[in-house]
């Protein structure tokens, strides 16, 4: 079967390829940034193992030689944002991945980070596919405040922004004023114009906050969402995205006191919230955000306000 490419040109210098996990569109994105002047590429995620494929297909359609990748930058090493890296820079001679110090190991020696992945995800782990080794030698770690250049004005700026994981980054992008976000600013449904929280078990919303704040001191222009694609009002979106954190940790808070379990918080979640109430019927019937939104992303707040919540007080 021959997959059709989903490439999107949102900026002079950067190409979104959907990556249709699965066959579903508009979920999980990979972004091919090209260098002015030059023919040095980077790429922003590499989306999950199962996907490689459709991003080298993209990458030919793009007439981009493999060996003209010298970056590949992940946000974190959860499987839809960094599980094909292994598979991928086999087919990219002279590309480094770039990822957080307490992330590379697992990139190593993917083995734990699979076995905690199919405990967490269950089915949606395997669709996702199960990530190969990065070799040591092929690591840059993201340090804060590094600077990648790609070609003339075209740099990636690394950003600590932890919360969603203990060892997440974004990439601030000079040229653009634009931030890839990973999974910092949550999950942006772009046919909706709406975000929604993704927070899994170890979420630490004080955390997150403080490096949502981080962007929007950053004053950008537009986010380039890993899930998914380009949005404009950006300080907007980040400020509002901080805020419906609050409400869902609010929530959580008042349910737990009340004794109350997962599906009664949850569905209190989607009575107060307005921007989960525009795509409640988009996500029922989305093969994986069913599973995760309403479910595990409140798991996620809910555990966190058990052992962290007076530090929202």
């Amino acid at each position: 079967m021959v997959w059709r490419m989903h490439i999107t040109k949102i900026d002079e210098h950067i190409n979104l390829v959907d990556l249709e996990i699965a066959g579903i569109k508009d979920f999980i994105a990979s972004y091919v940034l090209m260098g002015k002047n030059s023919h040095v590429r980077a790429i922003v995620e590499t989306g999950p193992a199962s996907t490689v494929q459709n991003l080298l297909s993209a990458l030919t359609e793009l007439n981009v030689k493999p060996e003209e990748v010298a970056y590949v930058a992940v946000s974190h090493i959860h499987l839809d944002h960094s599980g094909g890296a292994g598979i991928l820079l086999k087919h990219l001679p002279k590309a480094k991945l770039i990822v957080h110090s307490r992330g590379a190991p697992h990139v190593v020696n993917p083995e734990k980070l699979w076995a905690q992945s199919r405990e967490a995800l269950g089915k949606i782990a395997e669709k996702y596919g199960k990530p190969e080794p990065v070799p040591k030698e092929r690591i840059i770690v993201a340090t804060e405040g590094t600077v990648f250049t790609i070609g003339d004005e075209v740099e990636l700026k690394v950003m600590e922004t932890l919360g969603h994981a203990s060892h997440h980054v974004a990439y601030y992008e000079t040229l653009s004023h634009g931030v890839f976000t990973g999974d910092a600013a949550g999950i942006y449904l772009n046919k909706h114009d709406a975000v929604v929280p993704t927070t899994p078990w170890f979420f630490r919303l004080d955390i997150a906050l403080e490096s949502l704040e981080k962007l929007i001191k950053l004053n950008p222009q537009v986010l380039y969402y890993s899930h998914f694609g380009k949005a404009y009002n950006a300080i907007d979106k980040l400020q509002s995205y901080s805020k419906q954190l609050e409400l869902w940790a609010d929530t959580a808070k008042r349910g737990i006191e009340k004794g109350e379990k997962l599906e009664t918080i949850s569905r209190r979640i989607l009575e107060s919230d307005k921007a989960l109430q525009k795509v409640s019927s988009y996500i029922r019937n989305h093969m994986i955000l069913s599973q995760t939104v309403l479910h595990q992303s409140v798991e996620g707040v809910i555990k966190f306000v058990e052992k962290f919540g007076t530090s929202l007080e």
